[in-house]
């Protein structure tokens, strides 16, 4: 049977009782199924200080004080790109000491930061949302019957070696789409993939795929235009309309 390290308070107060009464501490020890050495550093406790609570122990000291807690928090909001080894060195600069890695890392997870990929998008200014909001307001009162006239298309692009990969962002959790965690890029290293396609009231076309090369307005015109827009437009009404995208 194994022999416990550890008394609940009313049992500790029992043994006392009865080493009062002339139990030895072995006796006591085998009562209560710990090893001779608990009764016996009991017994010294209530000797000395007439009392038989456990003793506060304090375990291991902090390597940072509650404003270098918050200092570091706040670094990593403000840059939420900068990195470990940077925080270190910027704690050292403030306070003069050094801290490990591991350090920075639990005190701003006690924050509720994590190291996570940002999310990546497009740049959209102001003129665009104005313009946005312009097309949306003339349209407004459309029937169904004039949407149905209208063929919407897009090409999106797909990187396949993006140049993201390695960055991290510090932030909480469930602010993965907040606009201070996201990053606005107009271009991407790499090779990437072009894709079309068209949506309309009546169904929408197949997805196309750009193999290679640049797009421009002769390839959009023989491998867009003349193979799906036209075929679509003879089908949907003679009011067709394209449109490319909402905003000129």
């Amino acid at each position: 049977m194994s022999r416990r390290s550890r008394l609940l308070y009313s049992l500790r107060w029992r043994a006392v009782g009865w080493m009062e009464m002339g139990l030895s501490q072995a006796d006591a020890a085998r009562r209560l199924n710990v090893s001779r050495s608990v009764v016996q550093q009991l017994w010294d406790q209530y000797q000395s200080e007439d009392s038989v609570s456990r003793r506060h122990v304090s375990g291991r000291p902090r390597v940072t004080t509650p404003a270098e807690d918050r200092f570091l928090a706040l670094s990593a909001r403000r840059r939420r790109s900068t990195t470990v080894p940077q925080l270190v060195a910027d704690h050292f600069v403030a306070s003069g000491r050094k801290i490990s890695a591991t350090t920075v890392r639990r005190r701003l997870h006690n924050a509720g930061l994590y190291a996570r990929r940002p999310v990546v998008c497009v740049p959209f200014n102001g003129r665009q949302g104005r313009a946005r909001l312009c097309w949306a307001r003339e349209h407004v009162s459309w029937t169904r019957q004039q949407w149905a006239s209208v063929l919407f298309t897009d090409e999106s692009r797909f990187t396949l070696d993006s140049d993201l990969g390695w960055l991290l962002i510090w932030r909480e959790q469930r602010t993965r789409y907040h606009q201070s965690n996201t990053l606005e890029r107009h271009s991407y290293r790499g090779a990437g993939i072009i894709v079309w396609a068209g949506i309309s009231l009546g169904g929408h076309t197949d997805l196309h795929v750009f193999h290679g090369g640049t797009l421009t307005a002769v390839r959009y015109r023989d491998e867009i235009l003349d193979p799906y827009v036209h075929p679509c437009a003879g089908e949907i009404s003679n009011d067709f309309i394209l449109i490319l995208y909402l905003i000129g």
